[in-house]
Formats: C-alpha cells, structure tokens, sequence
C-alpha cells in the first residue's frame, strides 16, 4: 500500500536511517509493522485529526521490548521461547506515559483486528497469543526483513519509533497545558490573546480530545448563566441554573454520551464526522432518548441534517425508521454555532472560566496528576 505521508513519517525515516544509514525509505516501504506504526503516529502532529490513543502501540511496544530484554534480536531463538505473561504486559503497559488506564483490549484482539483492515492480504498479524496459557509472542516474521537480500532485525528501530512518538505527544500536550497556564495568567492584561487561542481551537483538524474538551469548557459557561423554573404546583417554584456535567474521558466506554445537562436531561454527543450510522448507533444506546450532537465540522447546520437524513434513507429505507431516528436528534451544533456561543460567553467576561475549565478538564482527560512523574522520568532518559 502507498506510504502515508505526515510530520511524523520524517522522523520514522530519521530513526530508520540511524540504524541502516541511506536505506530508511527503504525499510519503512518494506516492513508492514513500520508502515501501520507509520500510520498509526499521525496524531504526533498537533494539528491532526487522529486522536492520540497509545494502547496499540503500547501493545506492539511492551511485545518487542520483551524480546529485546531477552536479546532475542542477538540469539535467534525466540520460537523455543514460552511466551511473555499477560499480567507482565499489562502492568508494564501501565507504568508507561499516558499508560496506567489502558485495558486488555489491544492485547488481546484490537491491534490484530485492527491491522488486518489496513493489511488485509498479509499473512501475519502483530501478536501471536496461546488462549490456553496466557502467553503473548510479537510474531517475528514482522520483525525480520529482507532488504537487498539481507535479513535485518528492525526491532529496536520499532521500539525507538514507539519512544519517539510518545516524547512527541508528551511534548505538545505538555506545551498546551502550559499555554493554557499562560493564558489563564495573562487573562486580565491581555485578553484579546486568550480568546483567539481559544477560537484556534475550534477548526476541523483540531485533536479530537482537545475539541471535545473545548466544546464542554464552552458550553458550560455558556448553559451556566441561563435559569429555569420548575415546581410541583404553580404556587411552589425553584428556580435552578443550567449545569452542564461530562460523563467521562473522551476515550472511555461510557454509553455514547459526553455531556449531561441538569436539571433538564439533555444528553450531548461530539462527534467528529458526519455519519447516521454513528449517530443512530448513540441513539440506540439510550433507547432513542433525543440527543445534541455537537459536530466538528464548519458545515451548516441544515447542510449536516440534510446529509443525515439522505445517509439514513439509503441504510434504512423504511421512512418510518428514518423519521423515528431523525426525532430523536434534539438539536446539531457545529463549529460556527460554537463560535457564536463563545461570543455569548464573552460579553458575561466569561473567557477566564473557559479558559481554567480546559485545563482542568485536560488534566482529567489525559490523567496528568498520575502521569507527570512518569512523563518527567521518561524525557530525561532523552536527555542522558
């Protein structure tokens, strides 16, 4: 398949040509392992759409450094070995940056699965796992490979691709959550500048995590000031102020849904593309209770209904089932109409609480209380 082209490919090539010197372009278009690591680290770039998961390159990454421990890449003789324990995997998946949520998943199954749609024609998948006893193998057929009629051993090339890829992340995120410091410190001097960096964020090739977070910062503020009123009786009223909650992490299995409103019960979901199936599917898991789907897209909004309803006619057909579906979409938010509530926000010189819920919520999101130990330990081994 055609080498996808992106940021981080030039450092792949870097690394490559480090250890086989002229010959990176070379291995990377003759390795599927590199080539899917290729595709899978799209996301070292700030501004790209891929959301910045690490559990199946932590997978690929526990499997090799394993094999390396045990200087397979020296001795050859990997297929008499009785395999790495899961709970060895596992828990050293977690001691690593971003890591110590991850489950069993890419282990497992996923990273399998999901490098058979990229590869469908090879003849090997990344891990190799006995069911029976629990015991994991990173298949060296896609360690091994021939180039002008030499066989190289590219693991330690994998496992430095990984470690590259994970400093980048943890550089620009830690970069971000500076800024965001940074902005909440210049708030009261400079406050033009607090809100373009906020309005930079609102762009379809924004980090999906980072948009989600940015998405909530702003429409909490924005449903905070807005009050209703409700009793019992007409003569017994309350009087109550819009919250809006976050469910979850971003990547979490959390049913679909993102935020909750109290005390009116509103579900919101963002979504990044615009796709029915997608949206039905969120539907279907709260048994069709109407929800606000906050889109990542510039599109009007009538432009992304219309799209919805034709993408629903042609899975569906029965009109039925098309209009039963499309009433349960309460509303659509894209990113103008997000734009426009953050101006909302602005005129109740709201931009600072914006800008402190961002950084909250990003901490949250990528667990920086438990990880900045580990993020500070793994970027000085860089620096030795």
């Amino acid at each position: 398949m055609p080498i996808v082209q992106h940021e981080f490919t030039k450092k792949i090539i870097e690394i490559l040509d480090y250890y086989y010197p002229n010959q990176g372009n070379q291995v990377l278009e003759s390795s599927e392992l590199l080539q899917y690591l290729n595709i899978k680290t799209k996301a070292a770039n700030r501004g790209s759409k891929s959301r910045a998961g690490f559990a199946n390159h932590y997978a690929i990454y526990v499997l090799v450094e394993d094999y390396l421990n045990h200087e397979f890449h020296i001795n050859n003789n990997y297929e008499n070995y009785a395999g790495a324990q899961f709970t060895n995997l596992l828990s050293r998946q977690r001691e690593l940056p971003f890591g110590s949520k991850l489950q069993n998943h890419a282990l497992n199954h996923r990273l399998n699965e999901e490098f058979r749609k990229y590869f469908p024609t090879s003849l090997h998948l990344p891990i190799i796992r006995d069911a029976t006893t629990n015991r994991y193998w990173i298949n060296e057929n896609l360690i091994k490979i021939i180039i002008d009629n030499n066989q190289i051993n590219i693991a330690t090339s994998v496992k430095d691709i990984i470690d590259a890829y994970v400093k980048a992340r943890s550089d620009a995120f830690n970069e971000f959550l500076l800024y965001c410091q940074q902005m909440i410190d210049i708030q009261q001097q400079e406050p033009t500048r607090s809100i373009e960096f906020i309005r930079g964020l609102l762009r379809p090739n924004i980090d999906a995590r980072v948009f989600e977070i940015v998405t909530y910062a702003i429409l909490k503020e924005y449903y905070a000031e807005q009050q209703i009123y409700w009793g019992w009786s007409p003569d017994e009223l309350n009087t109550e102020y819009l919250i809006l909650y976050k469910t979850g992490r971003t990547n979490a299995n959390d049913g679909g849904i993102d935020f909750v409103m109290k005390p009116l019960g509103r579900f919101f979901q963002v979504t990044e593309n615009i796709d029915a199936g997608k949206y039905f599917l969120d539907i279907d898991k709260v048994q069709r209770y109407p929800i606000t789907f906050v889109v990542k897209t510039e599109d009007t909004v009538q432009n992304i209904l219309k799209k919805v309803e034709e993408q629903a006619k042609e899975r569906y057909k029965i009109k039925a089932i098309v209009n039963r579906y499309l009433s349960s979409v309460e509303e659509v938010i894209n990113i103008p109409e997000l734009m426009r509530r953050f101006d909302a926000v602005l005129v109740l010189n709201k931009g600072a609480a914006v800008i402190e819920e961002i950084v909250i919520q990003s901490r949250v999101e990528f667990n920086v209380e438990a990880e900045e130990q580990d993020i500070l330990t793994y970027e000085q081994t860089f620096e030795e």
